[in-house]
């Protein structure tokens, strides 16, 4: 028998999906708003001091944010790469240089109109937004289940700092985690800002 907290991830993505589903739009507005006032945080001490060049996402789907996050990021200087996806494997990437140049390609995602540079650019990145549907105090980031995202980190710089995008309430004690998945080391949220939270390292 599952207890509490260890439901299984169809469950979870399942009930967080409706709940975002329900949300008004003047609620994703506002949260949007938040995330884009406050998203700068992860350029400088505790999370990613001296980070320049941050990879990002369009937020789709009830996710928070908007395109408000990147514009903040850009003004504050930092190259923001955007994933441009293809077959299943990892991301390749692109440069985010305003909404004017972002067009919509595979599954109705807006991805950059420029060049398309190899998985390998992750490597670039001193921060990495990931999109979740849950992180927990320990780290463990709930996912749509693609697993584009668990196949593209392995190709990060073991110095970049990962960080799961959530609403307040998605942060939370306890998911269930799995032997492959990748442990991220801090939750960005639209009213706490960032959070840190557990070692990054999957247990024995």
């Amino acid at each position: 028998m599952e207890m509490p907290g260890e439901r299984g991830k169809h469950a979870w993505r399942d009930d967080i999906l409706t709940r975002r589903d329900q949300l008004s739009t003047a609620h994703h507005d506002a949260e949007a708003l938040a995330l884009a006032e406050t998203i700068t945080t992860v350029l400088s001490a505790p999370v990613g001091p001296g980070a320049r060049t941050v990879a990002a996402y369009v937020p789709v789907r009830g996710e928070p944010g908007d395109l408000r996050m990147l514009d903040a990021l850009t003004g504050a200087g930092a190259t923001v790469l955007l994933p441009v996806t293809g077959e299943p494997g990892p991301l390749s990437w692109a440069v985010y240089t305003g909404a004017e140049h972002l067009v919509r390609r595979r599954f109705g995602l807006r991805e950059p109109d420029g060049p398309v540079l190899p998985p390998a650019a992750l490597a670039a990145a001193d921060v990495i937004l990931i999109p979740a549907l849950a992180v927990d105090r320990r780290g463990v980031r709930l996912g749509r289940g693609a697993g584009y995202y668990d196949r593209s980190l392995e190709l990060a710089a073991p110095a970049a700092r990962l960080i799961a995008v959530v609403r307040d309430e998605e942060l939370v004690p306890v998911l269930p985690e799995e032997p492959h998945d990748r442990r991220v080391g801090w939750a960005l949220t639209p009213n706490a800002g960032t959070t840190p939270l557990g070692a990054a390292e999957a247990p024995s």
